[in-house]
């Protein structure tokens, strides 16, 4: 298991060698200084898509940034130490994975309240593939220009190398999941986040 003390000293270390200011990283990776300060001080464990910025800020590939502190074969990642965001408009994201090195790959429960539409997002480079499971509610999922109505129980799959978004049109919550394998480089978002 990653360590995030361990995480952070490797990280600090790794930005002063470079002589860059905690700022400077954090524009280059695309996260903000509070949520790298964070990780620095081993408060915070990131995912793998925040690790893989860091990383990429740092002209490093995810695997070389974590080559030194050499992990189990097992790393497990207790529900305390899953991140809870909470996005505009009311709905929320849990990430259940845990980082593994080398391997962007994510698994997010989200939660849609009535009516709510998380927006549009960018197609992710070419081999990025999402999974989508609903477990309650109903789902408007939209895949480039057709959009699919899935119920409690249903799932879908696609390529995430095409203009995907999430919406809720129902009367009553949304529980879905998504696994997520995001292949390099990624476009800047559309706003809003990510609602996987």
């Amino acid at each position: 298991m990653i360590d995030p003390v361990s995480l952070g000293r490797h990280l600090h270390e790794l930005r002063a060698a470079r002589g860059l200011a905690l700022s400077a990283l954090a524009g280059q990776a695309g996260v903000s200084v509070s949520m790298l300060s964070a990780i620095e001080r081993g408060e915070k464990t990131p995912t793998v898509v925040v690790l893989s910025r860091i990383a990429d800020g740092l002209g490093l590939s995810l695997s070389r940034l974590l080559a030194d502190l050499e992990p189990g074969r097992v790393i497990v990642r207790r529900a305390a130490e899953q991140d809870h965001i909470a996005e505009p408009g009311g709905w929320h994201r849990t990430v259940l994975t845990p980082v593994v090195p080398g391997v962007n790959f994510e698994w997010i429960r989200t939660t849609l309240p009535p009516g709510c539409d998380a927006g549009a997002f960018p197609a992710y480079a070419p081999g990025s593939h999402e999974f989508v499971a609903v477990e309650s509610g109903e789902l408007c999922l939209g895949v480039g220009e057709e959009e699919y109505v899935l119920a409690a129980g249903d799932s879908a799959y696609f390529p995430a190398d095409a203009k995907h978004s999430y919406a809720n049109r129902g009367e009553t919550p949304c529980v879905y999941h998504v696994a997520a394998l995001i292949m390099r480089p990624r476009e800047n978002r559309m706003t809003p986040p990510r609602p996987a």
